[in-house]
Order: C-alpha cells, then sequence, then structure tokens
C-alpha cells in the first residue's frame, strides 16, 4: 500500500482518562518497527474488559486506546515479519503467542509471557506507536483495536481466512474464543456430560455452544436475568433457572435437578460468591469448575478446602486456555464451515462514531455484543 513508511493520520476512540466517555480524536500512527506489522481496522467488538479500564477495575496508563478483538487488513509490515504480508486478513491477539516462551512450548499452556495484563501499555521495545495532539497514546493489551489502524507484535497477529466476515470473526478474538475454549479445551467436557453455566452473558453463551460441540447431554443456564433465558436455549441450553426461584442455594437446587451428576460447571461473571457456588455445584468427587469470568482486582476469595479435598478439580483460564496463533484461524475456519454460529451473539452493529452508545448499550444490559464497523 501507499502508506507503508509513512505515518498514517487517522480517527481512533481515545480514553484521556478513567469515568470519561470516548473521544474521536484524529491520532498519528507510526510506521511499524522491527517485528511490528500496521493493521487497518474493519470491524471491533464491544467487551466489557474494555469497560472495566473505563471505571478503573482494570490497570491502564492514560491517554489509552483501548479495544481487543477485531478483524483487519495487514498494511504494512516492519523488517523481520515472516508469518503475515500486506493484504491478509488478520485477527490482533491480546494474547500473545511467540512460540518460544515456557507456556508457549508447553502443550497445557498459553499465557505467553509477552502478555500484557499489567497494564504496560507499549510495545516489545518499549514504546507506543500512537500520538494524539503531540501526546503519547499507550496501548491496551498488545491489540488497540478502537482506532482505524494500529500496530502490534507480529506475535499477536493471526492470518485468516481472506473469505471471512469481518464483522462476526471479530468476536473469534476474544468472547467466543474464550466461553468455547472453557468447555472445549480447559473444561474438557466429555459427551454425555451435564453441564452448569453460571452467567449468560456473550462469553456464556459462548461456553454453552462449546458444551453443545463438546457433545454434552443436558446444559443448564443460571442468571438472575430471565430475559436471558431464550437466547441461551437457542444456542443450546436445555434449561435455565434463576437463583432467586428457590429459597436453597443453588448447589442443592441442581444436585436435586440432575441426581447428583454435574460434571462441569463455568462461572462466567466474575464474582467471588458465585465462584463458590459454582465449585460447590460440581460433584464433590469427579466434578470440574471453571473460572471463566474476570475477578475483580485486589479481592481475596475464602473457601472451605472440603469442597476441594473429596476430588473435585477448580481450574481457570484465559483466553479458554486456547493457543492464539494456532486456534484462532481454525475457530475461523470452523465457523466458516457453519460448525457453530456467531450471529447469535451479535444484537447491534454500529459505526465506530457511535462507540459511546455501543458501551451504553453495553451497560444498560441491552446488548450481548455490539459490533463498531470502520
Amino acid at each position: 500500500m501507499g502508506t507503508a513508511g509513512k505515518v498514517i493520520k487517522c480517527k481512533a476512540a481515545v480514553l484521556w482518562d478513567q469515568k470519561k466517555p470516548f473521544s474521536i480524536e484524529e491520532i498519528e500512527v507510526a510506521p511499524p518497527k522491527t517485528k511490528e506489522v500496521r493493521i487497518k481496522i474493519l470491524a471491533t467488538g464491544i467487551c466489557r474488559t474494555d469497560d472495566h479500564v473505563i471505571k478503573g477495575t482494570m490497570v491502564s496508563k492514560f491517554p489509552v486506546i483501548v479495544g481487543h478483538e477485531a478483524t483487519g487488513i495487514v498494511e504494512s509490515i516492519g523488517e523481520g515479519v515472516t508469518t503475515v504480508k500486506p493484504g491478509d486478513k488478520v485477527i490482533p491477539l491480546f494474547l500473545p503467542q511467540c512460540r518460544e516462551c515456557n507456556a508457549c512450548r508447553n502443550p497445557d499452556g498459553n499465557l505467553c509471557i509477552r502478555s500484557d495484563i499489567t497494564g504496560r501499555g507499549v510495545l516489545a521495545d518499549g514504546t507506543t506507536r500512537f500520538t494524539c495532539k503531540g501526546k503519547p497514546v499507550y496501548h491496551f493489551m498488545n491489540t488497540s483495536t478502537f482506532t482505524e489502524y494500529t500496530v502490534v507484535d507480529e506475535s499477536s497477529v493471526a492470518k485468516i481466512d481472506d473469505t471471512a466476515p469481518p464483522e462476526k470473526v471479530c468476536l473469534i478474538g476474544c468472547g467466543f474464543s474464550t466461553g468455547y475454549g472453557a468447555a472445549v479445551k480447559t473444561g474438557k467436557v466429555k459427551p454425555g456430560s451435564t453441564c452448569v453455566v453460571f452467567g449468560l452473558g456473550g462469553v456464556g453463551l459462548s461456553v454453552i455452544m462449546g458444551c453443545k460441540s463438546a457433545g454434552a447431554s443436558r446444559i443448564i443456564g443460571i442468571d438472575l436475568n430471565k430475559d436471558k433465558f431464550e437466547k441461551a436455549m437457542a444456542v443450546g441450553a436445555t434449561e435455565c433457572i434463576s437463583p432467586k426461584d428457590s429459597t436453597k442455594p443453588i448447589s442443592e437446587v441442581l444436585s436435586e435437578m440432575t441426581d447428583n451428576n454435574v460434571g462441569y460447571t463455568f462461572e462466567v461473571i466474575g464474582r467471588l460468591d458465585t465462584m463458590i457456588d459454582a465449585l460447590a455445584s460440581c460433584h464433590m468427587n469427579y466434578g470440574t469448575s471453571v473460572v471463566v469470568g474476570a475477578p475483580p482486582s485486589a479481592k481475596m476469595l475464602t473457601y472451605d478446602p472440603m469442597l476441594l479435598i473429596t476430588g473435585r478439580t477448580w481450574k481457570g483460564c484465559v483466553f479458554g486456555g486456547l493457543k492464539s496463533r494456532d486456534d484462532v484461524p481454525k475457530l475461523v475456519t470452523e465457523f466458516l464451515a457453519k460448525k457453530f454460529d456467531l450471529d447469535q451473539l451479535i444484537t447491534h452493529v454500529l459505526p465506530f462514531k457511535q462507540i459511546n452508545e455501543g458501551f451504553e448499550l453495553l451497560n444498560s444490559g441491552q446488548s450481548i455484543r455490539t459490533v463498531l464497523t470502520f
């Protein structure tokens, strides 16, 4: 492209500080350095993790460009990049895969050492590629997709099928993969089993889709909001219940419903009390409970160790336990083969300039996933 090697001026949604709305600004995006890729963003999803930065529950430097669930086209590449080329359709990865660290080399690992979960806000060389009004603007989780152009390290980008619709497969960059992988990869749900999913937002629905794909015979959805039940049933839940409908602990309700045979539970809310409920709800001897929801920072969890000593397995996962550069292209191919339907998760599609409206839909509970298009 004619912009290779040049600074690009474009529009981006900048967060200047916590608890402030996004400001659409003209920014400058520097060319990619060695082992970096500059991407033209086509579509990006609004995820609650982005909202955590706004509310201050997730550490970040300011000003910052958030966003981490997107599809784009490679505009240009830096020296030494071998896995993608200009014109490739790609998904930026908030969870990198360097393929060299211990986590990447272990078949069961995926939390790459290059992950930016501490809010460093810079690329591998310690600097940012964004400026606005003469000031540096920080990156977010290696991706920063709320902008027309972004720069990522090569370890944070996956080439995907050119025919994939960007406004749909962007969800594979975070929400869908996190839930689906939690069931298929982390939980390792077995055919014929009974699964329980706590929390029926976009990621919870994706867990249900994963349980269904793995062959679970019974999938019970749990949420206080009964308006979510219809969608959960549509994607594969066999029944849904609200904890409000019984005075008994939810673990007792589930034990009675299933004749004490819950094999797997998934906590997809991020609340400490529901993490304990989910653990207590799987079978005391052979059950597995997976923590998927991001917990509040700086909070400690207290639980009865008898819940574990009887034989339960308690696990957590990032990005569903998936290896990002390896598994994202495979999931896109499976989507194109109609193995699962992402349309069920997308409730709103808005132009990028209406990003603040998209976050209002998220916070009011009206949307499962809002996708912004450029």
